[in-house]
Order: C-alpha cells, then sequence, then structure tokens
C-alpha cells in the first residue's frame, strides 16, 4: 500500500509509563487487583488514516517503523481491532486505509499495543459522522485490553482494579526521563505466574501536589514500588541489569521497572541529564533501545 501524501488525520500514542505498580489483590476470576500510578510521555506510536483508493484496496493497515517488522497487519493486530469495534458499535467511518509507524518496543510495559488501540479509536472518532463520547470510546476499548481506557485519557492517573477505576493524578509536575529497553520481550502472564505473593498494600495517600520532579521521586522512592519487579527479573535478569545502569548515571534520582517490563526507567532532575544519561547508555549499550523523553504533568 502507497499512501497518499496527506493523511486525513494522524493521532499520536504515547508511551505510558507506570511509576509505581501494587499488586493488591487477586479475584475469583483470575484478574489481578492492582493501585497503579500512570503518566505519559513525549516518545511513541503514530495512528494515520488515509482515504482508501477503491475496492481494490485490500490492505488495510500499513506498519511502519523501527519496531514494525515484529508486526502482522492481521484482524489480531489492535489497531484493526479498536476499528472493527467502531464498526460493530455503529459508527459510521469513512472507508479509510491506516498506517501504524511502530517506534515502542513490542510487549515491553510501557503500553504500546494499548496506546495504538486507543489512538486508533480516537483518531477514527474524530472522522465519524457522529464522533463517540470519551465514555463511549473507553466502553468500546475496555475489552480490547486494561489499559486502553487510560491511553485514551493520557494524563496522569490513578488506575486502581483491573484498571477499571481511573482518577486524576493532580499535582504532577512534568518529568525528564530515560527509558531503557534491554531488548527483550516479556510475557506479562508468565510474570504473573512467578509472584510469591499478591496480596501487597495499596499505594495510600497521594500529596495534594509535589513541588518539583525531585521531590515526586523521593516520594515514589519512599512510599511505592512495582510489585511485579522481582518477578519480572527473575524471568528476564537483564533487567537487572538496565536499572543498574540507569541507577549508575550520577543524577538518576529514582530507576524503576515500568508495567510488568523489559522497560525501565530513570527519573531526572532536567533535561540535560536525562539527554546525557541516555547518551551515555545508548554508547554503552548500542543493543538496547535508550531514549530521553519528557513525561507531561498534570493538566
Amino acid at each position: 500500500m502507497t499512501p497518499i501524501a496527506e493523511p486525513l488525520g494522524s493521532v499520536f500514542a504515547p508511551a505510558k509509563i507506570n511509576l509505581a505498580l501494587h499488586v493488591v489483590g487477586r479475584r475469583s476470576d483470575g484478574y489481578h487487583d492492582l493501585d497503579s500510578l500512570v503518566v505519559f510521555a513525549d516518545v511513541g506510536d503514530t495512528i494515520e488514516a488515509f482515504a482508501s483508493v477503491g475496492p481494490a484496496d485490500t490492505t488495510p493497515l500499513q506498519i511502519t517503523g523501527p519496531f514494525g517488522g515484529a508486526l502482522a497487519a492481521s484482524p489480531g493486530n489492535l489497531v484493526l481491532r479498536a476499528q472493527a469495534a467502531l464498526a460493530a458499535a455503529g459508527v459510521a467511518l469513512p472507508h479509510l486505509r491506516l498506517r501504524l509507524d511502530k517506534r515502542l518496543p513490542i510487549a515491553s510495559g510501557i503500553g504500546g499495543g494499548s496506546a495504538d488501540a486507543a489512538a486508533t479509536l480516537r483518531l477514527l472518532a474524530s472522522l465519524a459522522g457522529r464522533p463517540p463520547f470519551l465514555w463511549e470510546l473507553e466502553r468500546l476499548g475496555a475489552p480490547l485490553g486494561a489499559d486502553v481506557p487510560m491511553c485514551l485519557r493520557s494524563v496522569p492517573l490513578r488506575a486502581e482494579g483491573t484498571g477499571d477505576r481511573l482518577s486524576p493524578w493532580l499535582g504532577v509536575p512534568a518529568l525528564p526521563i530515560v527509558l531503557v529497553n534491554p531488548g527483550i520481550a516479556v510475557s506479562t502472564p508468565q510474570v504473573f505466574r512467578r509472584l510469591e505473593r499478591r496480596d501487597h498494600p495499596p499505594i495510600g495517600n497521594l500529596p495534594s501536589a509535589f513541588a518539583d520532579g525531585q521531590a515526586l521521586a523521593d516520594w515514589l522512592g519512599r512510599e511505592t514500588r512495582n510489585d511485579l519487579e522481582p518477578a519480572a527479573i527473575g524471568e528476564a535478569p537483564v533487567i537487572a541489569d538496565a536499572l543498574a545502569a540507569l541507577r549508575a548515571t550520577s543524577t538518576c534520582r529514582l530507576a524503576r521497572m515500568s508495567g510488568s517490563g523489559a522497560t525501565v526507567f530513570g527519573l531526572y532532575d532536567d533535561a540535560d541529564n536525562a539527554r546525557r544519561a541516555a547518551s551515555a547508555l545508548a554508547a554503552e549499550r548500542p543493543g538496547w533501545w535508550v531514549v530521553a523523553a519528557r513525561a507531561a504533568g498534570s493538566p
């Protein structure tokens, strides 16, 4: 498929970063209750929509980007599943071709697939005859993945339960951050199977605001955890290497794993320090995905 020069529309799909993730229980249906704090970064994928060239156009999705080769444009792709969910709900859509520019690692704990699905829902809703409301998109997106509703909002959030209870996380400053993935994909179900305990305490009350990123990093390190981190390291010991590499940078305030891994993050005082740390790590570990980014604060 060769898209036309100008898309009808495009939506950015930002990386979702779990600054904290507590596993607080396991339900009778086998799902886990979580308590998580999430922010969204200015790195991610992009979904674009193009006018179809006609009935002969049988390629509904093109996948490009550095991680595009790991995905297939099959009906199980979350982009096409999001499009199908809108169509099944009776949302009137023009005949379109879609393109996914895949720049986030696959199965890496930063919500890439969920962010792509959410971005697709937002993009297609904007092109629909009657754009669905956000709550309608969240209802359609939830069956695609527990993280899709929060990715639809893409603002700092507290996510509880299975991700079905979302509340704004206020008073969060913008955060200079470095993301590192050591070049592996980690199975989320396998990480959960390795858990030794599934009834950790929840996060508790949140401060009303933080003076700056250092205050937030200090609070996170003192009061919160990622309960999946030990299990993920047991599954993929290289995650511990990535964390150690971040902590060895002189200006890293906090290093932790995001989600179920294998991506880890480091928080820094300012963007220059984050860029310097990312540059040094990329030179030391050329096989790793290393990027300096900015996580947006509360609106």
